[in-house]
């Protein structure tokens, strides 16, 4: 099953709001705030590639005070 792990800066003081509405993405299986260079890391999960590229580009990618994002795709 295509995974990726996300990490994601939001907009200085809109961490927890952006934590929680990753939640709510379907494909999203986990997120959690972190301390360091990014502010949250999500990991994403998809039946195929394709719909894995989407759930990123046009839901995780999209959620409102994200500012960046950096994504690994997992090699299987």
């Amino acid at each position: 099953m295509p995974t990726a792990f996300v990490l994601i800066n939001a907009e200085i003081g809109s961490e927890a709001d952006v934590l929680k509405d990753l939640k709510k993405v379907e494909g999203v299986d986990e997120a959690f705030a972190v301390y360091g260079v990014y502010d949250i890391i999500a990991r994403a999960k998809a039946d195929t590639m394709d719909k894995l590229k989407e759930i990123i580009t046009l839901h995780i990618r999209r959620v409102d005070r994200v500012r960046s994002t950096l994504t690994l795709i997992v090699s299987e």
